[in-house]
């Protein structure tokens, strides 16, 4: 585990103005490189996330999921329509490296904390913004959530077979790669003012998101619109891959098959129809049947025995792992994904709870934060005492 002071943001301080997933997952971001990252809650309630449950799973008052985005943080509350604590917020924004909001556009400007009010303040902040749609264009008053973002984008259609309707991504697949975004315009600006002295805005949305996850598809279909998505057959994965491309059901379980030679798969599985097609224009207009085959063969014997026929020939393959399976398998134990972080709970007992850690490594070392999510306003009176002794905020969490 590095160190503090060797984290690569140590130092930098972030207000966390944001709620629900994709502006506190971003943040998160920033925390666990060494941010001390600083969340301004309405007093009493919080941040909408300490009451929507993923799951319906909660743990000392908050659900499991806000501990999980808001780990490794402090909490104030302030009131912003009050302006007593509008002012002791506009203190911190003076001393920030960094402010994150995600709010539907117009509410930071009518609270007096929008990004040209804020540079008054602290002309080298990095101000950063996550909407659901951009803040002009018809969409842009619409409610900014995961699955709504999902559906405009076209999404969706991506999935499942012809015969089936649109199938959502089942996760806040949106929501993540907002986040990711937003770190990363937050620690390219970081670069920028370290370099310069020059503050600076960066914005994302859900929907540009998602049109970048699309980057592909959109790409080709901009250039020849006859490219469109046609879905396959029923255990197809992919509108724009060929056969074998898609899962299969084996005698006790899923296998996945990604880009290999129809002819290979026939001789492996001792399938002569496949090993006859040759020409990869039949793995297209014959993906039905060539899917069909595959699975029909695959149901006779069990994963295990598939994986080592098809891994001893190189075959990209992979079981279809269930949630119990993956937790329970060696080699989620091996990445070592997963941390125990802790706080004190509300009845003055410690509570603790399991999590996944950062994704990233820094020099060899995973990014390990055993500190839980704060309760709400925990540090409001440390931090109002530090402004108040220091005249500034550090690097360092209270």
């Amino acid at each position: 585990m590095l160190p503090e002071s060797a984290l690569p943001l140590h130092g930098v301080v972030v207000l966390d103005f944001s709620q629900f997933l994709a502006g506190p997952v971003a943040a998160l971001r920033l925390a666990d490189l060494g941010a001390r990252v600083i969340k301004i809650e309405r007093p009493g309630s919080g941040d909408i996330g300490r009451t929507l449950a993923f799951a319906g799973r909660s743990l000392d008052g908050d659900t499991v999921s806000f501990h999980a985005m808001n780990r490794n943080k402090e909490s104030v509350a302030a009131d912003l329509k009050d302006p007593a604590d509008l002012e002791f917020v506009k203190r911190l924004v003076a001393k920030a490296d960094v402010v994150i909001e995600n709010f539907r556009p117009g509410v930071m400007k009518r609270l007096g904390l929008d990004y040209e009010t804020v540079r008054e303040l602290n002309p080298a902040i990095v101000y950063a913004s996550a909407t659901g749609y951009g803040d002009v264009g018809p969409w842009a008053a619409r409610p900014g959530q995961d699955l709504l973002a999902q559906s405009i984008s076209g999404v969706p259609w991506l999935s499942g077979s012809a015969a089936d309707g649109p199938v959502p991504f089942g996760l806040s697949i949106a929501d993540h790669l907002t986040s990711c975004h937003l770190a990363e315009g937050v620690t390219a600006l970081l670069v920028r003012r370290f370099r310069t002295g020059e503050g600076g805005r960066v914005e994302t949305s859900l929907l540009e998101a998602m049109l970048d996850l699309q980057f592909e598809l959109l790409s080709t279909h901009l250039n020849d619109p006859t490219v469109t998505v046609r879905r396959g057959g029923p255990h197809s994965a992919h509108a724009f891959l060929s056969a074998p491309y898609g899962t299969y059901p084996t005698a006790d379980g899923w296998l996945a098959l990604a880009m290999n030679p129809i002819p290979t798969i026939g001789t492996l599985l001792d399938l002569p129809e496949l090993q006859a097609m040759t020409d990869p224009q039949l793995w297209w207009d014959r993906q039905t049947e060539i899917e069909k085959l595959i699975a029909d063969r695959l149901r006779t014997d069990v994963t295990a025995a598939w994986l080592a026929v098809l891994d001893a020939a190189d075959v990209w393959c992979a079981p279809v792992l269930t949630l119990e399976e993956l937790v329970a398998h060696e080699g989620f134990a091996a990445i070592a994904m997963t941390q125990r972080v802790g706080r004190t709970g509300g009845d003055g007992g410690a509570v603790e709870l399991s999590t996944v850690r950062s994704p990233i490594r820094i020099d060899g070392q995973r990014l390990m934060a055993p500190r839980a999510a704060p309760h709400v306003g925990e540090h409001t009176d440390a931090i109002r005492d530090e402004l108040t002794r220091t005249g500034v905020l550090s690097g360092s969490p209270s």
